[in-house]
This record gives C-alpha cells, structure tokens and sequence, in this order.
C-alpha cells in the first residue's frame, strides 16, 4: 500500500511540473540579443575563468565579467 501511495505521489509531482512547464512556455517568447550577448560573454569567460583561475571563483569572476562584455557590445550604443 505504501509503495502504491508513493508511486502515485511521484506521479502527481511530474504531472504538475509538466503542466507547470508548459503553462509558463506559453507565456515565453525568444531571447533579444541583448540577453543572448549577455548570455554568450557569461558562458565563455566562464569557461575562459575557470582554465585561468580554477576553482569556482574563478569560474563565477570570469562569468560575470563575460556577462558585463557581453552587455557593453550589445547595449546598442555606439561610441
């Protein structure tokens, strides 16, 4: 009985995140490029942090000067 009760909680659980998931996506549209810039400099500098520095602050530094570069080459001003 119990392994019946726990099998349909599960159940309950994954039904919810999907409904969930799927209510929220319809409410969703595509990145800018802004967003994307942002997104693109986070990742690489912090690939490019963690090979420099190791260790998760290097990893979370070079995130979020990437996030920073990516925002400036992408804010749409021109100097």
């Amino acid at each position: 009985m119990i392994k019946n009760t726990l099998k349909s909680g599960k159940s309950l659980v994954l039904a919810a995140a999907v409904v969930g998931t799927l209510a929220l996506s319809g409410c969703a549209h595509g990145p800018s490029n802004r967003q994307l810039g942002i997104g693109a400099g986070a990742v690489a500098g912090g690939a490019v942090g963690n090979v420099l520095f190791g260790g998760p602050v290097g990893t979370i530094g070079g995130a979020a000067a990437g996030a920073l570069i990516g925002n400036e080459m992408t804010s749409g001003r021109r100097r």
